[in-house]
This record gives structure tokens, C-alpha cells and sequence, in this order.
């Protein structure tokens, strides 16, 4: 309960916070510093916003002392737990419109992505990390470079009796209760979420660490139908559809390195390494012995047949390391194309 402090000013109760702001936790994570004295720049995607602080310290509210702590941080931020982070938030919007004081912002972001990275790992496990990629592929997928319609925006929430979105609805089912409690503290939009839980899916089978930037709008309506690859096309459909969006030969083969994980054959499922590329040269479906023969889609197949494909192919197989810088850059430009970004 919040109340107003006797004596003719606007405030709260120094008392009522004491309970939140002074609560030390060592194990948490969250850092803030608290007040701003120099606004920060925040970026979400388009132009760097610099916060406004309405003072440069708590001064103009006497009767409230911030705790200090080693760290720089006041108000005892840095140490707390989940719940009082919660109620915290819950009560900056009191602190900024009664006493005159505000958060900084760039560590009220960093903490929330935190808490936001936080809440999808414990909702993910390496056996659902194929299926929640997959649902970053199938959202941002549908981006047209030239009509500038689909693009990672969330919509793909919108879209899942499609039949090219079959089974997807549990990778959305894993994400909806983590996404309800970041909500709590931070609103987050879909589009941001799936693509978040894409690159810790990656991370999760050890694959390399991926930085999203946040920011996304979602979509109200459905994307245009047919945007996404065929499982069946050819080379040359294949990178006339990849060009489409934007995306060259190269990035075409290092995105296709995603089927390393999951049930299409290349090693282990739940390992995110080369071996794709390194099966791939092998040929392992013109085998006719059990399970070689079901390797792969036709559309990973038809890559290595190609020699602009096949010198991509050569390299990743050749070189783990390349292959996984080569597969962030490009995650990171699926996961922007055709978004529209907030401006705070």
C-alpha cells in the first residue's frame, strides 16, 4: 500500500519502501543505479533515445537516505531478489511522478533482459531447443525485401494452423509462461521474446553466444501466406528465395547449419556443432541402409550438389569456429528483417 507523506508535500512513505529498497540478496543478479544524474542512451533498432531525468538526485525528497553499496548502485537494487525486483517496478512509476526521481535506464533494461533471459532457460531444455528455433525461422522467414511485407514480428502467434507451422504451438506453449512473468516487470513483445529464445536455444547446445537487440513491435495481423521456403525446392529456387529476403549464398548455407540440432539426422539432435556440413559431404541418403536414407530435407540435400553451396559447405565442416561467427551474423539479421522498432 502506498501512502501519501503528511506535512503538505508528495512522496511516499519512506517507511512503507525501507522493506524493498534496503533488502540485500547476494546471489541476485540485477544491477541498478538509481537515481540518473546523466540521462543514458538506450538503442532499440532505430535512433538512440537519451532519457530525460527529472532531477539529478534524490535530494528534493529529505526524509528518504538511499543505501550505498560498493558496487556504485543506491537504493539497494543491485541486491534484490525476483519478488522485491517486482514490487520495485511496480512502484518506479510512483517514484518518478511523486518524489522526482528516476531509474537509470540503460540498468533497468540490462536487468530486465537478464530477467527476461533468465525465465526462457528454465522454460527451455535441449530437447525443445530444435522446435523453438525453428519458430524464429518460420516468424521471420516470411520477410520480403521487395514488398517489404512479413519479417520478425511476432505474428507468427497468428499463423499456426497454417499447415507449413505444424507442431509449432508447443514452442510457443514453452515460451507463453516465461513471456506472462517477464511481462510482470517489463512488457516484452513477441517478435523480441521468440527471438531472444532463438539464440539461447543455440547457446543452450553450444552453439555460440548470440547479443539480440530488443525493441521489436509486433504485428496485429497475419503475415502474407507462401513467404517461407519449400522443403522441396531446387538450388536455384532456393537462393532466388533466400535473395528475397536479402540474404546471399553464403548466409543462405550458414542458416541452413541450423538442422545440426533436432530429428533431421546430422549427429547428435541436441548438440549444435558442424557435423550438418560434415554429413552433408557424406551423402549418408544415398545410402539405401535404414535411417541414412532419411537424412535431411530434399532442400538440405540439393545444397551440396551446388559448387557455390558446396565451397560454403567445405569451409563450416573445415572450420567450427567460422561457421558459428558466420551463423550469428546472420541470425542477427533474420531476427531484424522487417521488424519495426519502438522508439522509447
Amino acid at each position: 500500500m502506498i501512502k501519501r507523506v503528511s506535512g503538505g508535500g508528495s512522496g511516499i512513505d519512506p517507511s512503507l519502501l525501507g522493506s524493498v529498497v534496503s533488502y540485500t540478496s547476494p546471489s541476485s543478479p540485477y544491477k541498478f543505479k538509481f537515481p540518473a544524474i546523466t540521462p543514458p542512451t538506450v538503442q532499440f533498432g532505430g535512433r538512440p533515445n537519451r532519457a530525460k531525468a527529472a532531477v539529478a538526485n534524490c535530494s528534493s525528497f529529505p526524509s528518504f537516505k538511499a543505501p550505498s553499496n560498493d558496487s556504485g548502485s543506491c537504493c539497494g537494487l543491485s541486491s534484490m531478489g525476483r519478488r522485491e525486483l517486482i514490487l520495485y517496478m511496480s512502484a518506479v512509476p510512483i517514484l518518478v511522478k511523486d518524489v522526482g526521481c528516476v531509474a537509470n535506464a540503460a540498468d533497468l533494461g540490462a536487468s530486465a533482459i537478464s530477467y527476461m533471459k533468465e525465465e526462457i532457460q528454465k522454460a527451455l531444455s535441449k530437447g525443445k531447443a530444435a522446435g523453438v528455433l525453428r519458430l524464429v525461422f518460420h516468424d521471420a522467414g516470411t520477410f520480403d525485401i521487395n514488398d517489404k511485407t512479413g519479417g520478425m514480428n511476432g505474428s507468427i502467434v497468428l499463423e499456426l494452423g497454417r499447415p507449413e507451422n505444424k507442431g509449432l504451438k508447443k514452442s510457443v506453449k514453452i515460451l507463453e509462461k516465461a513471456k506472462s512473468l517477464i511481462d510482470i516487470i517489463q512488457p516484452v513483445s513477441w517478435a523480441d521474446m521468440i527471438a531472444v529464445a532463438g539464440a539461447e536455444a543455440v547457446s543452450l547446445c553450444g552453439g555460440p553466444k548470440i547479443v539480440v537487440q530488443l525493441g521489436r513491435i509486433d504485428s496485429t495481423v497475419p503475415d502474407p501466406e507462401g513467404k517461407l521456403p519449400e522443403e522441396s525446392l531446387d538450388v536455384p529456387a532456393l537462393k532466388q528465395c533466400f535473395q528475397n529476403k536479402g540474404f546471399s549464398t553464403q548466409e543462405l548455407v550458414a542458416l541452413s547449419g541450423a538442422h545440426t540440432i533436432g530429428s533431421k539426422g546430422f549427429g547428435d539432435p541436441f548438440v549444435f556443432d558442424n557435423s550438418y556440413f560434415k554429413i552433408l559431404l557424406e551423402k549418408p541418403w544415398l545410402s539405401s541402409a535404414g535411417m541414412s536414407a532419411m537424412v535431411g530435407l530434399p532442400s538440405d540435400r540439393a545444397l551440396v550438389d551446388d559448387d557455390e553451396c558446396k565451397r560454403w559447405i567445405v569451409k563450416y565442416a573445415d572450420d567450427q569456429n567460422l561457421f558459428f561467427e558466420d551463423f550469428k551474423n546472420a541470425y542477427v539479421k533474420l531476427v531484424n528483417s522487417g521488424a519495426r522498432w519502438t522508439n522509447i
